[in-house]
């Protein structure tokens, strides 16, 4: 899976003095944002919900990947919720870019896929914005817990459905079921 890492080994090799025939060190320099994306999806991939199912488009990209997202309770049962994983290379420095790309009716995700999670926020006044010492694992465990125990009423980005499930708790279930069974299977 982590064909990437094989990049990397070459990359030793070269430093080391043991340059690979008709290759060049260019070729070869991995970036500081795959070295950490190498450990972070080991790291990932060892420590994944069971609930969710990560998918690499391209396997030597570690940096543009999919989260697949199917909670195991609450009013998301049943649904099938993807998202798109987007580092960018100032990584971990600034956090990935993330996209529901499923079209869902829930207080924190908006139906255009934006997503209001503290962790993804790069300045936060509340201190539990990104830092430096998140991970992806991090940000998968943090997607996943926006279906059960970060469902945030409070603090919406969706106001309609916060407002809706202010209003009438039974018919934002129903109006959640609605939209799994058109959107999220």
């Amino acid at each position: 899976m982590l064909t990437l890492a094989s990049k990397l080994k070459r990359e030793e090799g070269v430093r080391a003095g043991r340059t690979p025939a008709g290759s060049n060190d260019a070729s070869h320099r991995v970036s500081i944002r795959d070295r950490l994306l190498i450990k972070d999806v080991s790291e990932l991939e060892a420590n994944l919900p069971n609930t969710c199912k990560l998918t690499f488009p391209d396997e030597n990209k570690l940096c543009h990947f999919q989260l697949a997202i199917s909670p195991d309770e609450g009013y998301y049962l049943g649904g099938k919720f993807q998202f798109e994983i987007e580092v960018p290379e100032a990584y971990n420095m600034v956090p990935p870019r993330v996209k529901c790309l499923t079209r869902i009716w829930h207080p924190n995700i908006a139906e255009t896929g934006e997503i209001c999670l503290s962790l993804l926020r790069e300045h936060s006044i509340d201190g539990t914005g990104w830092a430096p010492t998140r991970t992806l694992k991090d940000v998968v465990w943090g997607l996943n817990s926006l279906f059960t125990d970060l469902l945030n009423f409070d603090d919406p980005l969706n106001i309609d459905a916060a407002e809706h499930h202010l209003r009438d708790k039974e018919d934002f279930r129903n109006k959640v079921q609605d939209f799994i069974r058109n959107y999220a299977r």
